[in-house]
């Protein structure tokens, strides 16, 4: 058997213990060898660090270091792990702007370690057919709805909505990421209006315009739907529309019944990682982070009532 990769995990909040610490249990080709985390709560029978510069002065014989913390400061972070020798994993959005992730893009060729920015979402069950069946087709239309209640999904994390947490552009990037993958043209951002809260610094919900080829498109967000939550994706064609449902998971060609399928987003992701360590290979795609600095030098702003979790 292949060595281990050894793990440094970054970040030890809701994102990490849902999705990281599962998928790491269930790959026998990682061992969690230290985690670094601001939080008192580490992961128990795990070596723990209050800083990443203390868990890589600790040693632990690392490899790779995953990223889980918020975008603003990870640039720092991964910084300090690039000049370390070691692979880096970087949560979406990668980090808070397009300069960092080229920065660090430069840095870890520099150094020859891995850079891989991770968009889970392109890992959900529908999203490699849907690109194969797109391909080669004339698109006509794009419908992107993408709403979600925060207090569910990141509840009490003030962040989001702070200067650079990109308030509902941190669960729609992941919708960006899905589109700018299958669609078989590049996506464009023609007009946004962004509706903020009056007590907050990043908006709660969004209308964008886009436009793909000679197509133009729609895309909803709004980060405060109650009930039942919608993460869709239709594409007319001249082959018919495609339908993609509950995040990418769910996918609908015409004339066919609705495929469906386990959601192995995060064990996609670190299969894909092991890939890349092996390879000695970088993957860095900014496309969605452009998508919404776009969004941000094109839009009106509103103001909404101030929101409270």
């Amino acid at each position: 058997m292949a060595k281990r990769i050894r793990l440094g995990l970054v970040g030890i909040g809701k994102i990490a213990r849902d999705q990281h610490l599962p998928a790491l249990a269930a790959d026998d080709r990682f061992e969690l060898a230290a985690t670094a985390s601001r939080s008192p709560h580490q992961v128990d029978g795990v070596p723990g660090h209050g800083s990443i510069e203390e868990m890589i002065a600790a040693g632990h014989d690392l490899d790779a270091v995953p990223l889980c913390t918020p975008p603003q400061g990870r640039h720092q972070l991964a910084a300090a792990a690039i000049e370390a020798g070691l692979h880096v994993m970087m949560e979406k959005p990668p980090a808070a702007t397009l300069s960092e992730v080229e920065d660090l893009a430069r840095r870890a060729e520099a150094k020859g370690v891995v850079l891989y920015t991770s968009w889970h979402s392109r890992a959900a069950a529908g999203v490699e057919p849907a690109r194969e069946w797109l391909a080669g087709k004339q698109v006509t239309g794009l419908r992107i709805t993408w709403k979600e209640d925060i207090r569910r999904w990141h509840p009490g994390q003030e962040w989001i909505l702070g200067p650079g947490g990109f308030g509902v552009f941190d669960p729609g990037i992941n919708a960006l990421s899905i589109a700018t993958h299958i669609l078989p043209q590049e996506l464009f951002v023609t007009e946004a209006a962004l509706r903020t809260p009056e007590n907050r610094h990043a908006p709660i919900a969004a209308s964008l315009k886009l436009r793909t080829g000679g197509a133009d498109g729609s895309f909803e967000l709004d980060f405060l739907q109650t009930g039942p939550q919608t993460w869709d994706i239709e594409v007319d064609t001249d082959g018919g529309t495609l339908k993609l449902h509950e995040g990418g998971s769910k996918l609908a060609l015409p004339g066919e019944e609705p495929r469906a399928a386990e959601n192995r987003e995060y064990p996609n992701l670190y299969a894909h990682f092991a890939e890349l360590v092996a390879a000695r290979r970088s993957d860095v795609d900014v496309r969605p982070l452009r998508l919404v600095a776009d969004a941000m030098l094109v839009a009106s702003h509103e103001r909404a009532e101030a929101f409270t979790f």
